[in-house]
Order: structure tokens, then C-alpha cells, then sequence
């Protein structure tokens, strides 16, 4: 795990990425992250940490951040190839079923995240301020109502079972997909583009604790 050291005098905002997987020599969920280590937003640091693309191990790793860092919030990215927006996932759902192997060789299908969990989760950070922030931004961003199967769903979905039984007291939590990079293929994203647009929602998840009729927690 790469874990950058904090900066902060105040409760931080953890953001995190993972490393390459799928054959990729980059990820863009950690180099964006990795800009944004140490920025302040609104009185908080941003820490940035590297997540294995590993069922299991990323979810362990995630749980020994929440605990060491006690953050404010949390915002996990992810790169998810062939959407050409910045995604904020709405929904994690409690379902592992792997289409490609992890970085361990791993493919769960139609395996439970949590087999004592509910069946998803609401995101606890507002989604559509999020997306707004961004489009005020100039720079493309959606609302998904889907965050896959793979990895990145097992941690969002994971996030949240996490700080529904009170990892990190009071956090708020939330998962975003980001594009490929222009190298990896098409549709793409520069990545000064994909940092500027995940600091607008740093500081829209900071500002706004909900959206207008929004809800949050479980789903049975």
C-alpha cells in the first residue's frame, strides 16, 4: 500500500486510487489522488492512499486507513475504461462478480461483499452536488447508478459497511470512476482535467452534507 503522510491539524479527507490492473501500465484513480495529497479544503488535508486491485486486501487496507486517520470523509476512486465523464456512484451493491481476475489472480462470481450486510448502499456524500460542482467546472461529469462488480464496487460497498458500524465516527463516504487517460485509449481524459474536476467535488462534498431529497444508508 502507498500512503502518503499526513499533513493536517484538522480531521483529513481521504482520497484513494489503486494501482494497475487489467494489463494497464497506469492508473488514473491514483495519479489523481497522488495531486491532490496535501491540498487544503476548506480547513482539511487531503491524504492519499494506494488501494490493491485485490478483493479482500484493498477492503483490509481501506479499514487500516479509516482507523489510522479518522477522516472527515472519504472519496475512493477508481478507473473505470470506456466512460468518457467522471462518474459519482450512487449505489454500492453487495455483489462480487469478477469478469477478469484480480492482481492476485482472484475471480469471485456471485460472491457477497459482506455475507452479514444488507443487499447495497447509498453513497453518504451529496452525488449531484458533486456533479454539479463539476459541470460548473466546465468539465464532464454523471450520476451512475452502477459501480460494476469488480474491485471498486467491493470497496465502495465495503466504505460503507465500514462507517455504517462506526469506522471513523461522523464520516461521510463516496466512490468515483474516472476515465481512461488519452495513452490508454478512447473515450479519454486529460488528467489535469480529472484532478481539477475531483478537487470541485472535494470542496462541494465538504460544503454540502446532502442533496435536496437525497437519501442515504442502506437498502434491504
Amino acid at each position: 500500500m502507498a500512503t502518503m503522510a499526513p499533513t493536517h491539524t484538522h480531521a483529513p479527507l481521504l482520497l484513494t486510487g489503486f494501482d494497475p490492473f487489467g494489463g494497464d501500465a497506469v492508473n488514473p484513480s491514483w495519479l489523481v489522488a497522488r495531486a491532490l495529497h496535501g491540498q487544503r479544503i476548506a480547513g482539511h488535508t487531503v491524504v492519499a492512499a494506494q488501494l490493491p486491485t485485490v478483493f479482500g486486501a484493498a477492503q483490509e487496507q481501506l479499514q487500516a486507513l479509516l482507523a489510522l486517520h479518522r477522516p472527515a470523509l472519504v472519496l475512493c476512486l477508481g478507473q473505470a475504461g470506456g466512460r468518457a465523464a467522471l462518474s459519482v456512484e450512487r449505489v454500492a451493491i453487495n455483489l462480487i462478480d469478477a469478469r477478469i481476475p484480480d492482481n492476485q489472480g482472484a475471480q469471485p462470481l456471485d460472491a457477497p461483499v459482506a455475507p452479514d450486510g444488507p443487499a447495497a448502499y447509498f453513497a453518504s456524500l451529496p452525488v449531484k452536488a458533486l456533479r454539479r460542482a463539476v459541470q460548473q467546472a466546465g468539465l464532464p461529469c454523471e450520476v451512475s447508478q452502477t459501480a460494476g462488480t469488480f474491485v471498486c464496487n467491493a470497496v465502495f460497498y465495503g466504505l460503507l459497511h465500514q462507517l455504517a458500524a462506526g469506522a471513523a465516527a461522523g464520516a461521510r463516504g463516496g466512490f468515483v470512476h474516472v476515465p481512461w487517460l488519452p495513452e490508454q485509449g478512447a473515450p479519454a481524459m486529460q488528467l489535469r482535467d480529472m484532478v481539477r474536476g475531483v478537487h470541485a467535488m472535494l470542496w462541494a462534498a465538504v460544503l454540502h452534507r446532502q442533496d435536496i431529497a437525497a437519501g442515504a444508508g442502506a437498502l434491504h
